[in-house]
């Protein structure tokens, strides 16, 4: 395994079509200002370096950070309906607009979901069937649309995006089992969607990385590759990167509490390796991981640790830490440092997706 601290430049496609969501044009004016002032201009603004665990966050994530906290309340602190469209609304500021092909939506067995073609693709190859984050009790398709539209693109392999139950209406295992019964559809459906059948993975950020990790785990040889984003591994660990980052680097204590007590109901096992992953025997077969962590993540001990943990039953790894960010930097596509990570992950999901 290795750890990088900053990824490869990238190229842009400037084609296909685009999805434009209404954010206050006040606010839009504000950020997206902010993002293209020289990094002198962007330290003077963001206050003086922040450094933790031999770390330097990056000056335009920091200047985010900033931003967001004179914005508002964080979502944690409201009442779920109400944090749902406060991140929706998030996530469109910073994620901006990605073009891709092809977009089209999907019914499946199981509810909503929306295929992504990119530009130029052949009629059949590999497909990622993706889970969004937020915590299992916010996020949708919406809110990973310009994430999911440009991890598409860059990478050249489609995309299908899937919704499943959220809590705390529907709390474990809703969810988990929502994401197995997609990746099975999937496989099923694979012609209608373009994928070749032995070339399907699981793939998302946060809880949905949590999400694509049970899947492989329960699907091994049916699975071809997992691309896991910061992931959740374990609902009730204590690490050093939990300590170190609990509050002030956008995902918090609080916001990790409130998760848990809304997916996890009284009586069920936070130890159930449906939830914690990073706790199960890992069997033969599992698919060829890559695992990208941010250095200031609460998150981020836990990711290598199951990056670690696939390494060590066998399972070819790529464990790759981002430093200079924070957990979500995947969605923040408008934020230069942000969107240079994102890229290098959709050159590893081209690597995974081709077999290499």
């Amino acid at each position: 395994m290795r750890h990088l601290t900053r990824p490869a430049t990238y190229a842009i496609s400037t084609l296909g079509n685009t999805v434009t969501t209404t954010v206050g044009s006040a606010e839009k004016l504000t950020f997206d200002s902010a993002m293209a002032l020289p990094a002198t201009a962007q330290r003077a603004l963001a206050g003086r370096p922040v450094k933790v665990d031999g770390q330097v966050l990056a000056v335009d994530v920091q200047l985010m950070l900033r931003l967001a906290k004179a914005a508002g309340p964080a979502v944690e602190t409201l009442p779920i309906d109400k944090g749902r469209k406060v991140m929706l609304r998030q996530t469109v500021l910073t994620g901006g607009e990605q073009p891709v092909g092809k977009v089209q939506t999907v019914e499946t067995d199981g509810g909503r979901a929306r295929l992504y073609t990119p530009t130029g693709a052949e009629a059949t190859g590999p497909l990622l069937v993706f889970y969004h984050g937020g915590g299992f009790i916010y996020g949708d398709l919406d809110s990973h649309e310009a994430p999911v539209r440009f991890l598409c693109e860059q990478s050249g392999v489609r995309v299908l995006s899937v919704e499943y139950r959220l809590a705390p209406e529907e709390p474990f295992p809703a969810a988990a089992e929502d994401a197995l019964a997609a990746f099975r559809w999937a496989k099923q459906h694979a012609e209608a969607l373009g994928a070749l059948p032995d070339r399907i993975g699981v793939g998302g950020d946060s809880a949905g990385g949590n999400l694509a990790a049970v899947v492989a785990l329960q699907t091994t040889t049916e699975c071809a590759f997992q691309l896991l984003i910061y992931p959740v591994t374990q609902l009730d660990i204590e690490t050093r990167s939990r300590e170190l980052f609990q509050s002030g680097f956008y995902l918090t204590k609080e916001f990790m509490d409130l998760a848990m007590d809304s997916y996890v109901p009284a009586g069920a096992d936070p130890a159930d390796v449906l939830l914690s992953p990073l706790l199960a025997e890992v069997p033969s077969g599992v698919a060829p991981a890559f695992v990208a962590t941010a250095g200031f993540d609460p998150l981020r001990d836990e990711g290598e640790q199951y990056a670690a943990k696939l390494a060590e039953a066998g399972v070819p790894v790529e464990s790759w830490r981002y430093a200079d960010q924070i957990h979500g930097f995947f969605n923040t596509l408008k934020i230069p440092t942000s969107r240079l990570a994102a890229a290098d992950i959709a050159a590893a999901l081209t690597k995974l997706a081709s077999g290499g």
